[in-house]
């Protein structure tokens, strides 16, 4: 798989511009959306995997496969919600990961892309881990979905309730039988929309701990269990694909795969620093591929900058829906997808630790203003020393450093201060806890001199 080249590009663009001139008078496209547990960016074959990944392998060499492409959280339910509403989890109300015990979920004031898509007249499900709120007026069913399988949270946590729209079918979801069980929902409810657009969101399970294989994948692997997992998902994603083959489908349907974060205790960040639970590149970067025949070229590398915000604009606009009414994070990316562009002129990404914005992306800079590690998810550092607001802002060139090991705020104190600027100027548009997060994490800094370099501190 190679970048995009001129041909490439030059071919990408007539596609997209003759798509573009039918696009008004044609049916809207399906749209399929696989989204992994915990799989890390280094976990499939296509990015370096020694894990077996034929079928995600080839759908990359059929589509596209980006390089920089982000969660918005490096936990389970707000990037989740940030997914599904095109906004970031704290502006939504879902900062942090929800619990069995919790009362809260999504709040109904947001918009989903199930409900930007059903004036459409899209016929929509949700199949797998949902993890934004288990009570009724939370679940998938009042969130515009028309059915809903799966397990309300993730399965380590209790009870590991197995649902059928809002019906408890199981009190106990036996983890073997989940991704074959999800994977038949899905090719049934594919199967049964045919005449209709259809939206179907697969949030798998896995690979988040604790990790069931079938009895066929089970000891296949040599990666142990979770080489197994990984290969039954790979399946899974095969199956879908050849339903919409068989069905005729292939070529008016969009399928995008990615993951909702980094790996936890299993699993790799590939060459990137950190794991889930971190703001680092292995917390948040993520594997994202796309397939729709001949619109989205073959075979194509994208090192443009994207992420999970972007999904609902850019189904928005591929479908020709109205848009929510609240102001969107995302973009549509689009013209990554179909080749037309490399780059995108945006804003800068945010990452969050709940309330607390850590690091802005902006080209190819990276800067971390916090570090407040979470020992759920991760180790707390050497001698019990949390690094929580950093000393100063810390800045890295993600296009020469990409595992984030050489701090170059010195170097480019310009680029610091223009850039904090720049944040200072969006926490101004947050919800006031955030505002009060940010102005806490800057007051523990040292401010910067007045030629807007930043100092650095004496070790001790």
């Amino acid at each position: 798989m190679t970048a995009l080249t001129r041909r490439d590009f030059a071919k990408a663009a007539c596609a997209s511009s003759a798509f573009a001139a039918t696009a008004a008078t044609s049916k809207p496209p399906n749209v399929v959306l696989i989204y992994c547990d915990d799989l890390g960016y280094g976990d499939l074959g296509v990015y370096g995997s020694a894990i077996k990944t034929p079928n995600l392998d080839r759908m990359a060499g059929e589509g596209v496969r980006f390089t920089q492409f982000y969660s918005a959280n490096p936990v389970c339910s707000p990037s989740r919600a940030a997914l599904l509403t095109g906004r970031y989890p704290t502006r939504v109300g879902v900062p942090r990961v929800l619990f069995p015990y919790d009362k809260t979920g999504l709040p109904d004031s947001e918009t989903t892309i199930a409900q930007m898509l059903k004036p459409q007249g899209y016929k929509t499900m949700c199949v797998g881990k949902w993890h934004l709120g288990h009570l009724p007026q939370f679940l998938p069913t009042s969130r515009g979905f028309d059915s809903y399988f799966g397990i309300p949270y993730s399965n380590d946590m209790s009870p590991r309730w197995l649902m059928r729209d809002t019906q408890v079918i199981e009190e106990q979801a036996t983890l073997e039988t989940l991704t074959p069980r999800y994977t038949e929902q899905a090719v049934q409810f594919i199967e049964r929309s045919q005449g209709n657009p259809f939206f179907l969101y697969m949030p798998h399970t896995y690979p988040h701990i604790p990790l069931g294989a079938s009895a066929k994948f089970r000891g296949k692997s040599p990666q142990g269990i979770y080489g197994d997992v990984v290969q039954e998902l790979d399946w899974s994603v095969g199956q879908i694909l050849d339903t919409l083959k068989r069905r005729g489908l292939d070529r008016d349907t969009l399928v995008m795969f990615s993951s909702d974060n980094g790996p936890w205790f299993q699993g790799s960040p590939g060459k990137l620093r950190g794991r889930k639970g971190m703001t680092w590149e292995g917390g948040v970067r993520v594997p994202f591929i796309a397939r729709f025949p001949g619109r989205i070229p073959r075979g194509v590398t994208q090192n443009g900058v994207a992420g999970t915000v972007d999904i609902l604009p850019t189904i928005a606009q591929l479908c020709g829906s109205n848009k929510p009414a609240k102001p969107l994070d995302g973009i549509d990316i689009w013209p990554l997808l179909s080749g037309r562009q490399q780059t995108l002129d945006r804003e800068m990404l945010l990452y969050f630790d709940e309330w607390n914005v850590q690091c802005a992306r902006l080209g190819k800079w990276k800067l971390h203003v916090a570090r407040y590690n979470n020992v759920t998810y991760s180790p707390a550092p050497a001698g019990g020393r949390l690094n929580l607001p950093l000393p100063a802002p810390e800045l890295y060139d993600l296009s020469t450093d990409v595992d984030e090991s050489f701090d170059v705020a010195a170097e480019n104190p310009q680029v610091v201060k223009d850039m904090l600027a720049r944040l200072e100027g969006m926490v101004a548009t947050f919800p006031q806890e955030v505002q009060q997060a940010w102005t806490t994490t800057r007051a523990r800094q040292v401010a910067p001199t007045a030629t807007g370099a930043v100092p650095r501190l004496k070790p001790n």
